[in-house]
């Protein structure tokens, strides 16, 4: 039997986040730093995994399966495709840094106090969520995939809710109410999303005998499953609510600016560029691959509110007091973005949101905690507390920038690869579409450079005369996300040749053709 590649993947954080609780309370900076090599254990093998798949070979790789509710046909089936392999090399790759921006956040409250936060609860939550998020990605069994798709929610809603961000204008008091009332929301939310998941989970064993993605897609192309038309309707619409609530997309939205405001930046950067990627993730593996004659059905609505997020995201974006809510709202923006490239039904814009999804983790990581490291300094989320940072620390002014710059998808940085990607491949199917949605991109410049502009530029007021600039451990937590947003912005060849061939398959699944360009015959 070969090593269980993808099971050491999403175990290793797991038993780490176990090993990480257990540490011992007094030693907290132990707890960090077992916390830190376990996440960096996990990018190691997620680099193996990424090394291992050949992009030419198999739909799915590294596959594992073992019998496990076999009354009820249950399998711990695991594999990977292009897509699920850049995901999990996304995931990987955050949560050290992660980790690393979160150093202090869960450190007591106060020298002296008698209220403490569990530092080794947060970390070990943290490495719990990775174990979930990669698992989802692995998952080829309906069954499997719905249960860590569902269990992510409770070590989210502690950290939302149990490690909320300290900068609050109105105290203590209020920012634990509002935390609890963020944390709830989020949970309700995707836990109704989950539900009407679950009942559609079952409507699909009933039809197909099974849980098996690959079987039921198997048997769906050579005819041997044939669903009703209602039917596959219905099913189809359990599972897309579900990921539209997770993804976030509009007028499923409202948690994600309430979640990420008033949790820490690094669980904000979590959430969004982590745990939400899984919603998209699952459109284009599970709803086009089960459903395909449903997903075209559904196609035109999805589209319509696709570009209603991308509108409506930036629209708020541009008008928001609060930096982290404005980036949550952005990313409502970006996620409007990606969807519309998932079901443009086009290989140009399944892979440019598939680039979305790695690109947009990548920016709002580093906006966001740079945002975090500006806000610890002042102690305000407000925009209008800040003024000429620039002058007194200019290396966090400048990540900031890039951060900022990468956000609005400028040339040479990794998402304007994407969004061209998106807009491309929606406007050869859906020209009306893509050219509303170019709004999104003039209004991304307004509310970025405003941002900038109010923070970091114009005379230094006094309360951030003496901000210091970026330490060390900021530094290596910032660097490494500006260098991937110029390497891939420059050079995406790797990463388009892994996710090339997923993107053909799914295309193929649900027997979509790229439309010819329309060339008058020469004169």
């Amino acid at each position: 039997m070969s090593f269980p590649l993808l099971t050491a993947t999403a175990v290793l954080p797991a038993i780490g986040a176990i090993a990480t609780a257990a540490v011992p309370a007094a030693q907290r900076t132990a707890a960090k730093w077992l916390g830190l090599l376990v996440s960096l254990g996990t990018l190691a093998l997620a680099i193996t995994v990424l090394v291992r798949f050949d992009p030419d070979g198999d739909r799915y790789q590294l596959t594992e399966s073992h019998s496990w509710i076999a009354d009820f046909g249950v399998r711990y089936e695991l594999g990977v495709d292009g897509i699920a392999v850049a995901l999990i090399a996304l995931t990987a790759l955050l949560i050290p840094f992660i980790i690393l921006a979160g150093w202090h956040d869960a450190d007591p409250l106060e020298t002296g106090s008698k209220r403490w936060r569990p530092t080794q609860g947060f970390f070990a939550l943290i490495l719990a969520v990775e174990a979930m998020v990669i698992l989802s990605f692995e998952a080829t069994d309906v069954f499997l995939f719905y249960i860590f798709f569902e269990a992510m929610l409770i070590p989210m809603y502690f950290l939302i809710g149990g490690f909320g961000d300290r900068a609050h204008e109105h105290g203590e008091k209020v920012a634990s109410t509002q935390r609890s009332y963020a944390a709830v929301k989020f949970l309700l939310y995707n836990l109704v999303g989950g539900l009407i998941m679950l009942a559609a989970v079952i409507g699909l064993y009933v039809v197909a005998g099974n849980f098996s993605l690959q079987e039921i897609a198997e048997a769906r192309a050579n005819g041997t499953l044939d669903m009703a038309t209602n039917t596959e309707r219905w099913l189809f619409l359990g599972f897309f609510f579900a990921f539209a609530v997770k993804a976030p997309l509009w007028p499923l939205h409202t948690w994600l600016p309430n979640a990420m405001g008033e949790a820490t930046a690094p669980v904000a950067v979590l959430i969004t560029a982590v745990v939400d990627k899984v919603g998209t993730f699952a459109m284009l593996r599970f709803c086009l691959q089960l459903f395909p004659e449903a997903s075209k059905w559904a196609t035109p609505a999805i589209l319509v509110l696709a570009l209603i997020s991308i509108v409506y995201g930036a629209l708020l974006a541009v008008g928001q007091r609060d930096m982290k809510r404005l980036i949550a709202y952005a990313s409502i923006s970006h996620f409007g973005f990606i969807i519309m490239g998932i079901f443009a039904m086009t290989s140009q814009g399944q892979s440019g949101a598939t680039l979305y999804m790695v690109n947009h983790g990548i920016s709002t990581a580093a906006l966001m905690l740079v945002a975090g490291f500006l806000i610890s300094r002042r102690g305000s989320r407000l925009i209008a507390d800040y003024g000429g940072v620039q002058k007194v620390a200019p290396v966090l002014a400048g990540t900031f920038l890039i951060g900022g710059l990468a956000t609005l998808s400028l040339p040479g940085l990794a998402p304007f690869v994407s969004e061209f990607l998106v807009l491309v491949g929606t406007f050869t199917r859906y020209p009306v579409i893509g050219i509303i949605a170019t709004f999104g991109i003039v209004l991304a410049a307004l509310y970025v450079l405003v941002l900038y502009q109010r923070t970091m530029t114009g005379p230094v007021k006094p309360e951030v005369s003496a901000m210091p600039d970026l330490r060390v451990r900021e530094l290596v937590v910032v660097a490494p996300l500006v260098a991937l947003l110029l390497f891939l912005g420059v050079y995406p060849k790797p990463l388009t040749d892994i996710v090339n061939p997923a993107v053909k398959q799914t295309m193929s699944d649900v027997q979509k053709k790229d439309p010819q360009p329309e060339v008058e015959a020469a004169k």
